[in-house]
C-alpha cells in the first residue's frame, strides 16, 4: 500500500486558495521558521501577489500522519489553458475551493471541466464562512448542478463538502460547527482521494513540468506512471515526434514541503524531479531503454490570438533597459517556448520581428511584464486574433464572458456588449447585483474592459473563458478617436499642453521628454492631429492683463500594460522598457506617414 496522495487545488482568482495551502503547509509542520507571518509561500512570483492570480504552477507536499500528501497548485484563468493541462496529469483527486458568497465562478469551470475529464474525483471547500452574507448552502447546490452540467460521472458528483475560513485556520464538515484546526480536511484528502494505483513493470514516466537550475540545467518534473526509476539509470528519452533518444537519469529527487529531497528511487505514483536529461520538452516520455513505450503526449489547447514584438528602434532605444538587441529577444521568447506550452512564435524573413501566438491579451501581457521587468526593451502591435479556415468558412474565436455588476449600469453595458457582436446568454439577479452571461467574439473583448469599468464607476467584475470557434461576425467598431502625434522632440511644456487640452485628453506629464512620431494624446475627433508640444512661451518685455494666466492642466491619462495594449491601432506600436510605456506611430516621420497613407487608399 502506497501512502501518497496526489491532489490538484483548483479556484476561482481571491477565492483563498495560495492560503489554504499556506495553511495546509502549517498543519504538516513544515512552515519556514525564517517566514514572515502572512506572507504568502505558493504565489512568490512578484507579478502573481501584484495580481493576486497564480501563473505558473507549483508542487508542495505535506507529511500527515504517515501520509505523504502532494499539493499541486493550478492557475485560475483560462489564458493559461497550457499550465492547467499539464498540472492535472499528475493528480488523482482535486480540492474546489469556493468562495462562501461567490459561488463557482467562470474561471473554476474551466479548470473543473478538464478535471472531470481526465477522471478526477473532487473534494468541494467552502471556504469564507466567516463572512456576512455568506450562503454557503446555496453554493453547494450551485456547485452540484454545474459538476452535473459538465457531465460528471455518478461517482465525481458524489463528493464530499467541507466548511471552514483558511485564513482563520479552521475546516470543519458543517460549517455552524467551528473547529480551531484544519485536520478534517486532511482526513477526508486521505479517506476519499484514490491512493496512486501500483503499476508494474517498465518504467514510464511523463514530462509535465520543468524546473531550471544555473547548476544543473534544466529539470524535468512529472509523475513516474509505472515501473520504478533509479539514480544513474539508463532510460530512453520518447520525443513527441516519434524520436528516441538514450539517456542516463543523473540524480533523482523527490518533493518535500517547499523543496526537494534526493532519492535513490522513486515508485509509480509520486511525483519527482530528474536531473541530467538534456533537450527535453513537456509531453516527452521517459521509459525503459530495452523495451521503450511512450505514453500518450499531453493535448493543449491553440492559441487564439497573436502579437507582433519586435526590438526597440524608437529615438530613446536603449537608454532604460540592459537588453534591447533583437538577439537578446530572439533567446528569450526560445527560453519562454520551452515551458510556456499554450505559446508560439514564428520569425518572418526579416528577422527582427515574431509573430507571438497565445490564449489571450493576459497570456500575452504576463510575457512582456516578465520580460520589462528583466530589462528588456521591445515593441509590440495590436493584439489580433487567429482566424481559422474550417470546411471552407472562416471562423474566429469565441468566448463566453460573464458581467457581474450593480443593477442600474445593466443596460448600457448590454448595449456596448451587443454592439461589439456579443448575444446575450442568460441574465440573474441576485440581491441588488446582476448576472450578465455573452457569447462574444475574442476580438469583441479587446478594449472592452476600460469601457465597462467606466460605465459602471469600477464596480463591474468581467471574467471570459474560450468556447469555440465559429463563423466570422462580422466587423466590429474599434476605438474611432485618432492620435495626437508630437511632431517635434524635446521637452513637453505645460505652456503647450494647456493651449490644446480643447483638443483632446493627453498621455503625457509636462517636462516629460517626447520624440517625433510618440502618441502624445487622444483626438477628441476622428482622425489623427500632428501638434508640437515642445513649445515654450516667448519671452517678452511687454505686459498685458490677461496674457499671464496660469496654465490650468487637466492630468494626463496613464495606462497599465493591458489597457495600451488593448488601446493601440494597427499603425501604433507600444513601446516597452523597464520604466515606460509609450505609444508611438510606426512610422515616425509625418510626411512619410502620409505618403504611406494615400497609396494603401
Amino acid at each position: 500500500m502506497q501512502k501518497i496522495r496526489n491532489i490538484a487545488i483548483i479556484a476561482h482568482v481571491d477565492h483563498g486558495k495560495t492560503t489554504l495551502v499556506d495553511k495546509m503547509l502549517l498543519a504538516g509542520k513544515l512552515f519556514r521558521e525564517n517566514q514572515q507571518a502572512g506572507e504568502l509561500i505558493l504565489d512568490s512570483n512578484d507579478l502573481e501577489r501584484e495580481r493576486g492570480i497564480t501563473i505558473l504552477s507549483k508542487n508542495v507536499s505535506i507529511d500527515y500522519s504517515g501520509y505523504k500528501i502532494n499539493i499541486i497548485d493550478t492557475p485560475g484563468h483560462a489564458d493559461f489553458g497550457g499550465e492547467v493541462e499539464r498540472v492535472l496529469n499528475m493528480a488523482d483527486g482535486c480540492l474546489l475551493l469556493v468562495d462562501a458568497f461567490e459561488g463557482p465562478m467562470p474561471q473554476t469551470r474551466f479548470v473543473l471541466q478538464k478535471a472531470l475529464q481526465i477522471g478526477l474525483l473532487p473534494i468541494l471547500v467552502i471556504n469564507k464562512v466567516d463572512k456576512p452574507n455568506c450562503r454557503p448552502d446555496e453554493v453547494q447546490e450551485a456547485v452540484f448542478e454545474l459538476m452535473f452540467n459538465l457531465d460528471a460521472s455518478e461517482e465525481q458528483l458524489n463528493f464530499p463538502t467541507i466548511y471552514g475560513s483558511a485564513k482563520e485556520n479552521w475546516m470543519s464538515v458543517d460549517y455552524k460547527a467551528k473547529t480551531d484546526n484544519i485536520f478534517p480536511l486532511l482526513d477526508t484528502i486521505i479517506e476519499y482521494i484514490p491512493e496512486p494505483a501500483v503499476l508494474e513493470g517498465t518504467p514510464q514516466m511523463l514530462i509535465t513540468s520543468l524546473d531550471y537550475s544555473s547548476y544543473v540545467g534544466r529539470i524535468a518534473v512529472g509523475r513516474v506512471h509505472r515501473g520504478e526509476l533509479r539514480e544513474g539509470m539508463d532510460v530512453m528519452l520518447c520525443k513527441r515526434d516519434g524520436l528516441m533518444v538514450k539517456v542516463k537519469i543523473k540524480q533523482l529527487n523527490t518533493f518535500t514541503g517547499l523543496g526537494r529531497t534526493q532519492a535513490d528511487s522513486v515508485k509509480s505514483g509520486d511525483i519527482c524531479a530528474i536531473v541530467g536529461i538534456d533537450g527535453f520538452e513537456i509531453g516527452d516520455t521517459i521509459a525503459d531503454i530495452e523495451n521503450p513505450e511512450p505514453l500518450p503526449p499531453i493535448a493543449i489547447d491553440e492559441p487564439t490570438m497573436s502579437m507582433t514584438f519586435t526590438n526597440n528602434d524608437s529615438p530613446f532605444f536603449g537608454k532604460d533597459g540592459k537588453f534591447v538587441t533583437s538577439r537578446h529577444i530572439h533567446d528569450r521568447l526560445m527560453k519562454e517556448l520551452d515551458k510556456n506550452l499554450a505559446m508560439k512564435v514564428e520569425t518572418s524573413d526579416n528577422t527582427d520581428i515574431w509573430k507571438v501566438s497565445g490564449r489571450g491579451v493576459l497570456h500575452l501581457s504576463i510575457l512582456i511584464e516578465t520580460m520589462r521587468r528583466e530589462g528588456y526593451e521591445l515593441q509590440v502591435g495590436q493584439p489580433q486574433v487567429i482566424k481559422k479556415d474550417i470546411d471552407g468558412v472562416i471562423c474566429e474565436p469565441i468566448e463566453q464572458l460573464t458581467i457581474n455588476l450593480p443593477e442600474e449600469h445593466s443596460s448600457k453595458v448590454i448595449d456596448i456588449v451587443t454592439r461589439r457582436k456579443g448575444e446575450l446568454l442568460s441574465m440573474t439577479t441576485q440581491k441588488d447585483r446582476i448576472y450578465l452571461e455573452f457569447a462574444i467574439p475574442s476580438r469583441g473583448i479587446i478594449g472592452l474592459r476600460n469601457n465597462i469599468l467606466t460605465i459602471s464607476a469600477g464596480e463591474a467584475v468581467m471574467a471570459h473563458r474560450f468556447l469555440e470557434y465559429a463563423a466570422w461576425k462580422g466587423e466590429i467598431e474599434r476605438r474611432n478617436n485618432g492620435s495626437i502625434i508630437a511632431i517635434e522632440g524635446g521637452t513637453a511644456y505645460a505652456y503647450a499642453i494647456d493651449k490644446l487640452q480643447d483638443r483632446g485628453r493627453f498621455f503625457i506629464f509636462p517636462q516629460e521628454e517626447v520624440y517625433t512620431g510618440q502618441v502624445v494624446g487622444e483626438n477628441s475627433k476622428e482622425g489623427d492631429l500632428p501638434v508640437n508640444v515642445t513649445k515654450s512661451k516667448k519671452l517678452t518685455n511687454m505686459r498685458a492683463s490677461g496674457s499671464d494666466d496660469k496654465a490650468r492642466l487637466i492630468p494626463p491619462i496613464v495606462f497599465s500594460l493591458e489597457e495600451a495594449l488593448e488601446y493601440i491601432k494597427e499603425d501604433e506600436y507600444l513601446e516597452v522598457t523597464p520604466h515606460h510605456l509609450r505609444i508611438r506611430k510606426i512610422i515616425l516621420d509625418e510626411t512619410e506617414r502620409r505618403r504611406q497613407g494615400k497609396k494603401n487608399q
